[in-house]
């Protein structure tokens, strides 16, 4: 019988045969390339009980409207199991922009939470104890503001800094290459993140001061191998910048994590988080020295890929988002988010977030995948694909440092251009029909359901501004003043930036007032392709 078509390959082109088996796969040398769970090189994962000591934290990616509202949203999150916070900033807040910014209009709790001063991170936080959640926070530019205010709250709590918990994604090179929500030049921008580092080493030791990003690449167009290679890349960036200005690896490599997209592909997935686990443990010791064994495990959050979500019978994103999240559990995951099937029209209903969360709960308590570590290793697919990833990303990485690093390379735009590159490739394959998306190309439905959406009000801007002058207005402007000029000297100098930053968010100023004092020193990045 003929074959359905060609050729069979993978997102990053890797040739499946007929079957894999010995003859057409790579010798493996178990000891070197495998390990056993919790061992280098942590092929097969970081811990070695993993999910059987505990499962993964289920976090919910929410954030909307008011601080008020995302902090219900979040109650109720927590009141159905999940076990972590994940929290939206709006695009304002990202980019530095206090909501009464002219450049805000419109824009004021849409994509996520709006957050101003500490009023507002207080009322996000209320009742929610910063000792017993853990809480992930996605933002960038403005990261070090954001960790400052969650500590202002930590203080006002009574909890110590080093009883809190958390992550902040805190990556900027992944903005140039593939969101746009940076703020500085890449030079003060890594100052920032560095000053983190160091910050964190010495006063919140148990917070993960970056989460290296490969999902927004992902989500931008590229393929699961330019995917790891990427990610890496940046954190070989990151771990090399803290290097320069002084820090040891093992002091703060530790609290390094990553974030990963989960794509469709099932055995591809699982492939590609075991090859970047793999890869990032040499890069580790063989190219910085690591000691610590800390310091060479791979640690990641998984998000499924919106991107494949569909407008287009959305109840059909359910199936999308449960082979996605089995993938990152069979890869190893340490948290996973769940998207929700409306994301593709809307901020997620609640009804819809709360069968995102029961698809990681059925996996973990119904499935049996998690009873066993890494239950494919030694699949000759599996394996094969773990291998033939790892090439790619190295070669990718090569190139990279042949072009004089990821700063180099994301200035001459060649990052940029591989990932669209990529993307362009499979939307003309989703047009021929050889890549197939259920209900969009294929199985289309002459009748659609509609399903209830979330919508934002627009007077929730109105009440936001009028909360932000009221703010203004009853702080302390002596101190508020003084803390800046203080934030400013600093910037100017070498000093380490988190304390002054801390100390500005607890006299309230404003997230926009910090972001443009630093933009004053450093100014704006404006992108260039040399390509």
């Amino acid at each position: 019988m003929a074959e359905r078509r060609e050729r069979f390959e993978t997102s990053s082109g890797i040739e499946l045969p007929n079957d894999f088996n010995p003859k057409n796969t790579t010798s493996l040398d178990v000891e070197r390339d495998l390990g056993a769970p919790g061992e280098f090189p942590y092929t097969r994962g970081v811990r070695k009980s993993m999910y059987r000591g505990r499962f993964w934290t289920m976090r919910q990616y929410a954030g909307f409207a008011t601080a008020a509202e995302s902090n219900e949203r979040y109650k109720y999150l927590l009141s159905q199991g999940t076990t972590g916070l994940s929290v939206a900033f709006d695009l304002p807040t990202q980019i530095g922009l206090d909501s009464d910014d002219p450049l805000a209009a419109g824009e004021v709790g849409k994509v996520g939470v709006a957050i101003d001063s500490l009023d507002d991170m207080l009322t996000l936080l209320d009742g929610i104890p910063l000792d017993q959640v853990s809480t992930s926070m996605t933002i960038n530019a403005t990261a070090s503001t954001l960790l400052c205010l969650y500590l202002a709250v930590a203080r006002k709590q009574g909890v110590a800094f080093d009883k809190v918990n958390g992550t902040v994604q805190n990556d900027i090179l992944k903005e140039y290459i593939a969101r746009g929500t940076y703020i500085y030049p890449p030079t003060p921008s890594l100052r920032l993140i560095t000053d983190m580092f160091a910050y964190c080493a010495a006063e919140v030791p148990n917070w993960n001061t970056i989460s290296i990003s490969g999902y927004h690449i992902r989500e931008a167009g590229s393929t699961a191998a330019q995917e790891i290679a990427f990610t890496l890349a940046d954190g070989i960036t990151y771990v090399q910048a803290a290097i320069d200005v002084g820090l040891k690896v093992d002091d703060f490599a530790p609290r390094l994590s990553f974030f990963f997209n989960s794509h469709n592909q099932l055995l591809e997935e699982i492939a590609k988080f075991r090859a970047a686990r793999r890869l990032w443990a040499r890069i580790m010791r063989e190219r910085f020295g690591a000691k610590d064994p800390r310091s060479r495990m791979l640690r990641f959050h998984t998000q499924t890929a919106g991107s494949t979500l569909t407008a287009q019978q959305p109840e059909v994103n359910v199936v999308r988002t449960t082979i996605q999240a089995l993938a990152a559990v069979l890869g190893g995951t340490q948290s996973l988010h769940t998207n929700s099937m409306d994301e593709a029209l809307s901020l997620p209903t609640e009804q819809a977030a709360r069968i995102a969360l029961r698809t990681q709960q059925v996996i973990a308590h119904e499935s049996g995948v998690a009873d066993t570590v890494d239950p494919f290793a030694g699949s000759y697919a599996i394996e094969e694909l773990t291998t033939q990833l790892e090439k790619a990303a190295v070669d990718y990485i090569e190139k990279i440092d042949g072009m004089g690093g990821m700063l180099r390379a994301i200035e001459l735009g060649y990052v940029q251009n591989e990932i669209q590159d990529a993307a362009f490739a499979y939307q003309k394959a989703v047009e021929r029909e050889d890549a197939i998306v259920v209900g969009v190309n294929k199985f289309v439905a002459d009748e659609e359901s509609p399903i209830p959406i979330l919508k934002v009000d627009n007077q929730i801007e109105l009440d936001q501004v009028a909360r932000l002058a009221a703010i203004r207005e009853k702080r302390d402007q002596a101190a508020a003043t003084a803390a800046i000029e203080r934030l400013l000297a600093a910037a100017t100098g070498t000093e380490n930036l988190m304390p002054h930053i801390l100390n500005a968010v607890e006299s309230y100023v404003t997230v926009g007032e910090i972001s443009h004092a630093l933009r004053r020193v450093w100014g704006e990045y404006q992108e260039t392709m040399t390509i």
